[in-house]
């Protein structure tokens, strides 16, 4: 590859846990009404600036799935290869998956459950076997000689996500492909983490939780990095299309375009 290649993020829509406030994790709950418009409104965003992947890569689970397939149609870009890992999967929320926020607040404080959701190594409490909402008998997982988690931190996120952006991921962009990455809230957070540690940010060790706390997408927002050729970010963080907010730390906060 020669020149520069371009990288897409985008969170999925809506779900419809995101709508009832609750920790959907592994989960496989479907998207909300608003999230199926944002998906087509983002398909509509890549056609309307010319940004059009040549692949796709997903998580294992329909809100991510259906996104893509949303915003693939209304770009009319449906026909192209669809990648799908669990290693793309949202974090696990461990016991607090299928639980509504505000109760988890009033049961362990707000300071408590800020440290689950924010910092890097805060893993929330262990989901039980056999829980309702857990993984043990998901064929997909089984089937594909999954160990499935029973609770993350965003730093084991980014030990599981980290072998397959350096492999699958980076063979596509190593090709000259545009590529677009449709994943999920923490995922993310732990990739454009990784990414700017690669444009010459801090560090993992030396970004505090107070720094990580702060990087947030909403549902349905797209970012664009510009790469290298050795797959180095042109900038630190990338740039926001459309008119979604989204926040990071001080030195990589996202822009808009």
């Amino acid at each position: 590859m020669t020149g520069s290649t371009t990288l897409l993020l985008l969170r999925h829509g809506e779900s419809a846990w995101n709508a009832a406030d609750r920790f959907a994790g592994w989960v496989d709950v479907p998207l909300s009404a608003r999230g199926r418009v944002q998906a087509g409104r983002c398909g509509e965003l890549l056609r309307d600036t010319g940004l059009l992947p040549d692949v796709v890569h997903t998580s294992l689970l329909r809100r991510a799935v259906s996104t893509a397939d949303l915003a693939l149609d209304a770009a009319d870009r449906h026909w192209i290869p669809v990648r799908r890992s669990w290693r793309l999967n949202e974090r696990h929320y461990g016991a607090l998956q299928g639980r509504n926020r505000m109760q988890v607040r009033a049961e362990y404080g707000a300071d408590l459950l800020r440290f689950w959701r924010r910092s890097f190594h805060g893993r929330p409490p262990p989901i039980a076997q056999g829980s309702v909402f857990g993984q043990d008998e998901d064929v997909r997982y089984r089937e594909l000689g999954v160990h499935v988690p029973r609770t993350e931190s965003i730093a084991d996120v980014l030990d599981r996500l980290r072998p397959y952006y350096e492999s699958e991921i980076a063979a596509d962009l190593y090709a000259g492909r545009t590529v677009l990455v449709v994943a999920h809230g923490n995922v993310l957070r732990a990739l454009i983490r990784h990414l700017g540690v690669l444009a010459g940010a801090p560090a993992d060790d030396d970004l505090s939780d107070d720094d990580l706390s702060e990087v947030q997408l909403p549902t349905g927002a797209l970012l664009r990095y510009d790469l290298t050729d050795v797959l180095l970010p042109v900038r630190p963080v990338g740039v926001l299309l459309g008119a979604a907010g989204a926040t990071g730390w001080p030195a990589l906060r996202a822009t808009s375009e």
